[in-house]
């Protein structure tokens, strides 16, 4: 099934990381929210923590929008399901606007932003230059054909007259608009190890105030909402969905709190499109795990609520007694640690659920970042063997310790990303399956129902 579809649109891009593309995307999802409009958000790559903002301030669930991990008819169809009921659609790109994983731009938010048919905003961080902004400026409108570059947004202005040269070098030797500035700014929230702070621990309301102020003041949206409108119609097609096994009662256990909260929208949705009752547990406040057939612990920072969790030895115990009974369980990143023996951050050890005889160590810089490819060298109850999966990792943590066991398998052969230790990832224990590969449910289809197949089956031997 196909349909024609079109929503007034603006994709929000820069020549580089760092420079402020998630700072101004909150902040213009906040003004048009005040001017009374519904507002989806979307963010490029394989990133949880920018989502988890943009789904804050937007009040709906933000989508990952991802070339590399999903076709352009999947992504033009998740970008359809995530704004269908919405008025406007902002796209936020990663890292520079044609940076991918090749010389040819291969998956970048410049390709993205041709399949969706967008024009892009351009955020400029003008700490230290002036003029060369106009030669980048200049520059990034003839390096590829099909990109609308419509504007930009001078960011990190230190004064009057840097504004000055900048506006005026832009607008001199380029057809490209200044749609308005923003100053350095003092209370945005702080970043860490894995990016800003996350929407879960961050108290909006310290910032959004000002930097809402601040783009009203200094940014021209009429423009923007202007560009929005003058969008192609999309194309978009409708996905094969599995209707013929249903899980209606099997009840799915889900961690999610401030520790626990990396999880795709998609990969719960199909899961309760499959008939699966998603039940959250907050590892911090639950002593005992409800009546569900299986558990999914999703990524997350364990390693910075270390000793909270440590503390809940109830629910500890809870899940290691579960696991070991034969419970389905699938753990990503965070929740591979929290499965683990201890935890050592900023050195000191928290004792975690002692599944599996692994001791994790959070260091100063990434153990793995980037895009995995995997190839299933193992059988399992989730992933079909010799087949190759595609994921994603980022984690500053790794095992240092790994006791020999005879009863754990490693499941995934990676051709591309560190994992465990640059070799292999992905532990089978039982019906446990830990790995820090993050997979996207439109990556890997026939995940959802394997899950929930032996979820049915736990469901059927224990009785409830």
């Amino acid at each position: 099934m196909k349909i024609f579809y079109n929503i007034p649109r603006i994709l929000i891009s820069s020549h580089k990381g760092g420079a402020g593309k998630t700072v101004f995307t909150i902040g213009l999802i906040s003004v048009l929210r005040a001017l009374g409009l519904n507002v989806s958000a979307f963010k490029k790559g394989p990133d949880y923590i920018d989502a988890g903002w943009l789904s804050k301030i937007s009040k709906i669930s933000c989508r990952n929008l991802d070339l590399f991990l999903f076709d352009e008819k999947d992504n033009l169809y998740s970008f359809y399901i995530g704004s269908k009921e919405t008025e406007f659609a902002i796209i936020e790109g990663n890292r520079g606007l044609f940076d991918g994983l090749d010389i040819f731009g291969s998956c970048s938010t410049a390709k993205l932003a041709q399949i969706l048919k967008v024009p892009v905003i351009l955020i400029l961080d003008c700490t230290k230059v002036t003029r060369s902004l106009a030669a980048l400026v200049k520059g990034f409108i003839e390096f590829e054909k099909n990109i609308e570059i419509k504007g930009v947004v001078l960011n990190k202005i230190a004064r009057p007259r840097h504004e000055n040269i900048i506006r005026n070098s832009i607008e001199y030797y380029t057809d490209v608009k200044v749609l308005g500035i923003i100053p350095k700014l003092k209370s945005l929230p702080q970043e860490r190890h894995l990016g800003l702070i996350t929407s879960f621990e961050y108290n909006e309301k310290f910032f959004l105030e000002e930097l809402q102020k601040t783009i009203k003041e200094n940014i021209d949206i009429g423009k923007i909402l202007e560009f929005s409108k003058k969008v192609p119609v999309l194309e978009i097609e409708f996905p094969e969905i599995e209707n013929s096994i249903s899980f209606k009662d099997v009840k799915i256990g889900v961690f999610k709190d401030e520790a626990f909260q990396f999880y795709y929208p998609e990969n719960l949705e199909i899961l309760a499109t499959l008939g699966a009752e998603m039940v959250f547990i907050n590892a911090f406040k639950d002593k005992k795990l409800p009546k569900v057939s299986a558990l999914y612990l999703g990524g997350g920072f364990p390693e910075v609520k270390a000793e909270l969790l440590s503390e809940n030895k109830e629910l500890l115990k809870e899940v290691k007694e579960a696991i070991i009974e034969g419970m389905p369980a699938y753990a990503e990143c965070g929740g591979l640690m929290y499965l683990g023996k201890e935890i050592i951050w900023n050195k000191k050890k928290y004792p975690m659920s002692e599944v599996l005889p692994m001791v994790f160590s959070v260091e100063k810089f990434p153990q793995g970042h980037g895009y995995v490819i995997a190839k299933v060298k193992e059988k399992n109850p989730y992933f079909k063997l010799g087949s190759s999966i595609k994921g994603h990792e980022f984690h500053y943590s790794r095992p240092i310790e790994i006791k020999n066991n005879k009863d754990i398998k490693f499941v995934f052969e990676l051709e591309k990303g560190n994992g465990l230790n640059g070799k292999v990832d992905g532990i089978l224990y039982k019906n446990l399956l830990a790995t820090y590969t993050h997979i996207h449910i439109f990556s890997v289809k026939y995940w959802a129902v394997n899950f929930l197949k032996k979820a049915q089956e736990f469901k059927e031997q224990k009785l409830y």
